[in-house]
């Protein structure tokens, strides 16, 4: 069990950090999954549903058969396909996960969609907010579990943030910065540097202080973004500025230039967390005063295989017959697509097709 470990300065008795109440991965129901593109991503999430979960991967899906079967044997993944359809055709499997890189999310969560399948999608959840928009009216009609795979969002220090936040501990939120950079490699092939790939910073770094900014403020009520083109024309660097109605400032960045600390803080009136780096994923939160000193701080238990998480809360919501999450709503999915939109409008960047 994840717990708050208390550290009490001088003159800050009585404030501490809530437990995370999140529940164990490995008591959620067991489904069947299947998993589309066997890649890195992929193989992570499948070792975390092995080691911290009960669920089960009973068929893997791939472009290339070979790579579907090895994939299989690696994992003692009963069935190995190669393409997608043919998983989708396999009455076995409960719900897809779909591991794709993102410009290929639309597409392939879409056929899972009319296979009747439900559907987990890895960040970013499509290239813009009408893939998204088109997703989600699919899912409701057939009636399918559909959720954006932002594994953050079912993280335990998350829970222990969101806490903090509704008991008001820091006051009057002001400001939260949140960074994600990344040293890349320029090289003409590589998907994140690819404008057919939807590549860029943004969407496979920056969804991330985007969506971190998201679920603490809310709703923005402006969104301004400056960038750096990488050499293939796509989003190399982006530093954004989101505003709240109430006053509220996000400072986020994205890069693929350099290594950034990725970490995160959400200052008030009060008091301020701070998320050491890599922020997006288990990590610790720091409660600390206006005295600059820390009044206690979180340390998860569990530093790895935290992609459990999310598929346990999908399991736990397609179990109880529920269409989506309210820890990663379709709505809050769609705005920050919307937010992603209006920044690379800023950078006068778009992707064939647009």
């Amino acid at each position: 069990m994840t717990q708050s470990r208390p550290f009490v300065a001088d003159g800050a008795a009585g404030i501490v950090l809530p437990p995370p109440r999140t529940p164990a991965p490995r008591e959620a129901p067991a489904l069947n999954w299947g998993v589309i593109a066997p890649g890195r991503v992929a193989t992570e999430f499948v070792k975390a549903l092995r080691n911290h979960t009960a669920q089960k991967v009973v068929a893997v899906g791939s472009r290339d058969a070979e790579r579907a079967r090895a994939f299989a044997e690696r994992f003692d993944i009963p069935a190995a396909y190669g393409s997608y359809a043919e998983l989708l055709r396999d009455d076995r499997v409960d719900i897809v996960y779909v591991a794709s890189p993102h410009s290929g999310h639309f597409e392939h969560a879409l056929r899972a969609i009319e296979a009747g399948r439900h559907v987990l999608v890895e960040k970013a959840f499509t290239r813009n907010a009408r893939e998204a928009e088109e997703l989600i009216e699919a899912a409701r009609r057939r009636g399918v579990f559909l959720m954006e795979a932002m594994w953050t969002r079912f993280l335990p220090h998350i829970d222990v943030v969101r806490q903090v936040l509704d008991a008001g501990l820091l006051g009057e939120v002001h400001t939260v910065l949140a960074d994600h950079g990344q040293a890349m490699e320029p090289a003409p092939a590589h998907r994140l540097f690819a404008p057919e790939l939807a590549g860029g910073a943004l969407l496979d770094l920056g969804v991330y202080p985007v969506s971190f900014a998201s679920l603490v403020l809310g709703p923005f009520a402006s969104v301004t973004a400056v960038g750096t083109k990488a050499f293939t024309g796509v989003d190399g660097q982006a530093s954004i500025v989101v505003t709240t109605a109430s006053g509220a400032h996000g400072v986020l960045n994205t890069t693929l230039f350099a290594r950034t600390p990725t970490t995160a803080s959400i200052s008030g009136s009060r008091a301020r967390l701070e998320i050491d780096g890599s922020f997006y994923g288990p990590a610790w939160v720091r409660l600390i005063g206006r005295d600059d000193r820390t009044i206690d701080r979180f340390v998860p238990e569990q530093r790895d295989g935290g992609l459990c998480y999310q598929a346990a809360e999908a399991a736990r919501c397609v179990s109880a017959g529920r269409l989506e999450s309210d820890l990663m709503p379709l709505a809050e999915t769609l705005r920050i697509m919307h937010v992603l939109d209006t920044v690379r409008r800023d950078l006068g960047v778009t992707f064939p097709g647009e």
